[in-house]
């Protein structure tokens, strides 16, 4: 299948497989997706930093991905995976624990200043 990528990357929704919970949107290059593919281990672009990362690589909370499913237009990826440890980087399971008006929604899984604290992020 032909993968509609825009400027070289694709966004790509993780799910997990067991509780159907959006857990993050990321994108990937051609390579990520290979690597992801290949390894059956989530593996995103980052766009800030330039370069492929490995979901968990610093944190530990790995993706492994079950399955790869493509949109109607094939311009966009979900990845259904199996979530080791919490998905966001701010120590919450998704990325999405609040709403709008900014009332969160959802407690911490692990405190990032203790995962991330010898890190550059």
């Amino acid at each position: 299948m032909d993968i509609d990528f825009k400027n070289g990357l694709i966004p790509v929704i993780a799910q997990d497989r067991r509780t159907r919970e959006v857990l993050m949107l990321a994108y990937a290059n051609a390579e990520a997706l290979e690597l992801t593919r290949t390894t059956g281990y989530a593996h995103y672009y980052s766009r800030s930093r330039q370069k492929i990362w490995k979901k968990g690589e610093e944190s530990g909370h790995i993706q492994r991905v079950c399955r790869i499913l493509v949109d109607c237009d094939a311009d966009a990826l979900l990845y259904e995976v199996e979530q080791t440890g919490a998905a966001c980087h701010t120590g919450h399971t998704s990325c999405f624990f609040r709403t709008i008006e900014g009332e969160e929604i959802a407690g911490l899984v692990f405190d990032p200043e203790k995962v991330y604290a010898n890190k550059d992020e």
